[in-house]
């Protein structure tokens, strides 16, 4: 089995969560609820932490708002907080006073080098984190026109050229990230940025859309970097609830041999041997396998429409059923262990599940 070399980075502390330095990747979304309203704020982050987010980004659009990383932490609370910062660099001072773990800037809206190393001192003096985010529209003018557009080139020298400001500045603890809605810029951003630099690298396609495209689009763009060994934490940007963004991203990271955890279901396509209703069936099943909890272990479970494609090709599923006529084969490990009725299926392969999750069968 093919095994990911990761990049090495230097190590970041936000809050609880290590970014870099060989630390898994962590997986982040951001509330969307108005960041005045800190009730609301602190429910969608709870929502968050409870389908298995890592990091809590929060917007914070002016001053009123920096309190609420101090209200959710005084709730209990410990899930690292990042606020995001554009525009008034007094803002990310406040935030950086008042709690938050990790503060995320755009440098080219912030007004200069100078506020972004006046970012980085109030950092130093809390023991908070910073994230350099460049895109096409906050991308230095000077490499806009010296490579004629936001091209991964001028995004790229964009964020070294801040990284090295603030490694002047005598500042380490920073996540980068490049990012473009075109999927393409990004990812070929990101390598010039890997190549640059020993910062851990923060993932994500910026406005990729809805759930459909969004996650079409951020599972090539952060799957093809995964894939090659760059990429520290990730987010999936979409169009959507918050809370779909974090599975979504799990599902990615899984997908690239780099989450252990929880049950990876497997099916066939279906063709005209399938003799099964094997649709249906994993309509039924899927959703109830998610709400099983394996307690820490990855269990891979198999639905195939028949024979052809049965136990041999999923071999490496811990169990998992091959449809027959109306009937389908039990299989552990490609080895055929009983036969049950289609009714049974989906009862059967949670049970089935459940017990191995315990450590049973």
């Amino acid at each position: 089995m093919s095994v990911i070399i990761r990049r090495k980075t230097r190590a970041v502390r936000v809050g609880k969560v290590t970014i870099g330095g060989g630390a898994p990747v962590s997986v982040q979304s951001m509330t969307n609820a108005d960041s005045h309203d800190f009730a609301a704020v602190a429910a969608q982050t709870d929502e968050l932490v409870s389908v298995g987010c890592d990091i809590v980004r929060i917007a914070v659009p002016d001053r009123d708002c920096v309190g609420v990383f101090e209200y959710i932490k005084a709730r209990g609370v410990d899930v690292p907080l990042v606020a995001d910062i554009h525009f008034d660099y007094k803002l990310a001072l406040a935030a950086a006073e008042r709690g938050a773990d990790k503060v995320r800037v755009n440098p080219g809206n912030l007004g200069g080098i100078d506020n972004l190393l006046r970012v980085a001192d109030a950092c130093a003096k809390y023991g908070t984190a910073m994230r350099v985010g460049v895109n096409g529209g906050s991308a230095e003018k000077k490499f806009v026109e010296k490579y004629g557009g936001a091209t991964p080139e001028a995004l790229a020298e964009s964020a070294l050229s801040y990284i090295d400001a603030l490694h002047k500045h005598d500042f380490f603890d920073i996540v980068v990230s490049v990012k473009s809605s075109n999927v393409k810029t990004m990812i070929d951003a990101t390598r010039l940025i890997a190549a640059g630099c020993d910062c851990p690298i923060h993932l994500g396609v910026t406005e990729a859309g809805t759930v459909r495209m969004g996650t079409l689009k951020n599972a090539v763009g952060i799957g093809a970097l995964l894939c090659d060994g760059i990429g520290d934490t990730i987010r999936v940007t979409l169009s959507a609830p918050p809370r779909d963004e974090v599975p979504t991203g799990r599902d990615i990271l899984r997908a690239c041999g780099l989450y252990d955890e929880g049950i990876e279901l497997v099916s066939c396509p279906t063709c005209g041997r399938t003799q099964i209703d094997l649709l249906g069936i994993l309509d039924v099943l899927e959703p109830e396998l998610m709400k099983i909890d394996t307690h820490g272990k990855k269990l891979k479970v198999a639905v195939m429409g028949c024979a052809v494609n049965g136990p041999g090709e999923a071999k490496d599923a811990d169990v998992g059923i091959a449809g027959g006529k109306g009937e389908a084969v039990l299989f552990r490990h490609g080895e055929i262990v009983g036969k049950l009725r289609e009714n049974e299926a989906v009862s059967v392969l949670l049970r089935e599940t459940e017990a191995l999750a315990k450590g049973k069968g």
